[in-house]
């Protein structure tokens, strides 16, 4: 279930995502290659999720599919995330006026990053500090998070399309992305409190 959670609200939103951006931008907003490399590098960490502690609310009693509630956790989630994927467009493409390259290298390096750490809060019902990952998945997400800081920085970067990032771009991500955290345990849990 909880991959079934993750998979399912990350690819509608990017996919909304890149539908919203294609509508304003005269440039593909990432290249096949670099869709294909974030959901290789976004799925890496989710090969953990079976190892993953659970939740003892989660196994108090047996739990049935529910599309219905799957497809709502997809719906609210994968808006959410778009909401913020819009907010980066606006810094790159307003604030950085980023060209093709920079905005598809600012968009990966955010989209990875903030998709990888989400896993962190939308794996529990409980606030995500109450209710910690397992080893495994902690490690993968860290490996993945510095991977991909790195990436734009390594002959690779040439391979998939990708430029150096400027320094003041990730002072612009930072507080995208915790503001993604914070709003998506706030989301979570009312969620949570309206359709579990």
């Amino acid at each position: 279930m909880k991959y079934v959670f993750m998979a399912t609200s990350a690819n509608f939103g990017n996919m909304f995502s890149m539908a919203g951006a294609s509508l304003f931008l005269s440039f593909l907003p990432l290249l096949p290659k670099q869709i294909l490399l974030t959901n290789l590098l976004t799925d890496f960490p989710e090969t953990t999720i079976a190892t993953d502690r659970t939740d003892d609310i989660d196994v108090m009693k047996p739990r049935r599919w529910d599309i219905r509630f799957i497809q709502r956790f997809m719906i609210t989630f994968g808006i959410l995330s778009s909401l913020f994927d819009y907010l980066t467009f606006g810094v790159l493409v307003y604030v950085l006026h980023a060209d093709e390259k920079l905005f598809q290298t600012g968009w990966f390096v955010e989209s990875v990053i903030s998709a990888s750490l989400i896993v962190l809060v939308i794996r529990t019902r409980l606030p995500f500090f109450k209710s910690l990952p397992g080893r495994y998945l902690s490690i993968a997400t860290l490996l993945m998070v510095l991977f991909v800081l790195v990436l734009p920085y390594t002959p690779l970067n040439s391979i998939f399309g990708f430029v150096k990032l400027p320094l003041v771009f990730y002072g612009w991500m930072l507080p995208i992305i915790v503001l993604y955290i914070f709003a998506s345990e706030i989301v979570k849990r009312w969620f949570y409190k309206h359709w579990a």
